[in-house]
C-alpha cells in the first residue's frame, strides 16, 4: 500500500465540504451507532492480514510510521483532534524534510476482554487514504474500569503482522506510537491473538517479549495524556517507564498528540536540532504555539537523554535479524 501521493489541497477541500454540509470525518462510527451493530469495518479487521509499507516509484524510500489510538473512555476524543491535523502533519513531515516519503498507518484498541471491537488496524498509506482510515475507527468508548486496555494486542500485530519495506531493505526502522492513559496487560494471551489475528501460539507471551520484537523493526512510543482519566496515574506511568524508559512520554494536553508525534520524528531523523527549533517549525507549518509548546514539554525527558538515532539498524543486515529471534 501506500502508492499515492498526499495532495494538501485536495484534503483541505474535503475538510471544508465536511464543514460545510456539517458532517463528521468518522462516518463508519456514526453508521455503527445508528444501526445499532458493533463491528469492526472489513478494512480495518487485522484478522489473517499483514499490512505492508513498500517502496515504489513514487516513494522509492518509503518510511512506516503507525500511529494507534486507545478510543476508550475519554481518549475517544484523540483521533477527532488528530483528524483535523492530519494536513498539519503531512505538512511537517514533507515540506520541512522530515520524512520525504512517510506512510501512515492508523488504528484504535480497545479492550479485549469486554469490548465489541477491540483492534482496529488500517494501512500505511501516503495520499488520503489514511483520512479514510480515519472515518472508518469505531470510537467504542468502552474499556473494562481495571485500568489496562489491550495495547499488547496492537504491539503483536506489529511485531509478527507488518512487512515494511524500510527496514527490510534498508534496515531503517519505521516508527510505531500508541496512545493510551492506561496500563497494557501483563500477556497476550494466546486464546485472544486467536480470536483477533487467526494465529495459533503454544503459550502466552509477556508484554516485555513483544516489546522487545517491536523494537527490532521500529522506534517504539506510547504516549500518555495526563490530564485524561487515568494519565496522571503513578501507577500507570512508572509502568509505562518500566517498559520502554523515557520513550513513555508524558503529554499534558491529549490535543496536542499530533505535535508530539511530529517533534518525535523530527528530533529521531536528527532533521531537528533542538527543541525550540522543532516548535519553530510547527508554528510555521501551522500548528498552535501553545500546542507545539507542550509537545517540546512531553519529549524533554528523552531529548535530553538520547542522542538522535541512527537512519540505520546497527548490528546484523535486515536479512538475518529477521530469523530465529525466540517467538512463540
Amino acid at each position: 500500500m501506500g502508492h499515492s501521493r498526499w495532495s494538501d489541497a485536495a484534503y483541505q477541500a474535503r475538510q471544508w465540504q465536511r464543514r460545510l454540509n456539517n458532517q463528521t470525518a468518522f462516518t463508519y462510527d456514526q453508521d455503527v451507532r445508528t444501526s445499532g451493530v458493533m463491528r469492526v469495518h472489513d478494512l480495518m479487521n487485522p484478522y489473517g492480514k499483514t499490512r505492508e509499507s513498500r517502496d515504489s516509484l513514487e516513494h522509492p524510500e518509503s518510511l512506516a510510521i503507525a500511529v494507534i489510538f486507545d478510543v476508550t473512555g475519554s481518549m475517544g476524543t484523540v483521533p477527532r483532534v488528530l483528524q483535523t491535523k492530519l494536513g498539519a502533519l503531512m505538512r511537517l513531515l514533507i515540506q520541512h524534510g522530515y520524512v520525504e516519503h512517510p506512510q501512515i498507518l492508523f488504528g484504535a484498541v480497545g479492550d479485549a476482554h469486554c469490548d465489541d471491537v477491540p483492534i482496529q488496524i488500517g494501512q500505511f498509506e501516503s495520499g488520503l487514504e489514511m483520512d479514510d482510515d480515519l472515518g472508518r475507527i469505531v470510537l467504542e468508548g468502552g474499556g473494562g474500569g481495571q485500568v489496562h486496555e489491550s495495547y499488547e494486542l496492537a504491539l503483536y500485530f506489529f511485531a509478527r503482522h507488518t512487512s515494511i519495506d524500510c527496514y527490510e531493505r534498508r534496515g531503517r526502522k519505521g516508527y510505531l506510537f500508541t496512545i493510551g492513559d492506561e496500563k497494557p496487560y501483563p500477556n497476550v494471551l494466546r486464546s485472544q491473538v486467536r480470536t483477533h489475528f487467526g494465529d495459533c501460539l503454544e503459550a502466552n507471551i509477556p508484554v516485555e517479549q513483544i516489546i522487545a520484537e517491536v523494537r527490532q523493526r521500529y522506534e517504539y512510543f506510547h504516549i500518555i495524556p495526563t490530564n485524561t482519566s487515568h494519565g496522571d496515574s503513578a501507577d500507570v506511568q512508572q509502568r509505562w517507564r518500566d517498559l520502554i524508559g523515557e520513550r513513555a512520554l508524558l503529554l499534558n494536553d491529549e490535543t496536542a498528540v499530533c505535535e508530539t508525534i511530529a517533534l518525535t520524528i523530527g528530533l529521531c531523523e536528527g532533521i531537528v536540532s533542538d527543541l525550540a527549533a522543532g516548535v519553530a517549525d510547527m508554528v510555521q507549518a501551522g500548528y498552535d504555539a501553545g500546542a507545539a509548546t507542550n509537545a517540546s514539554v512531553a519529549l524533554t525527558r528523552y531529548a535530553a537523554t538520547q542522542a538522535p538515532l541512527a537512519r540505520s539498524v546497527v548490528g546484523l543486515p535486515p536479512a538475518s535479524v529477521a530469523g530465529d529471534d525466540g517467538r512463540l
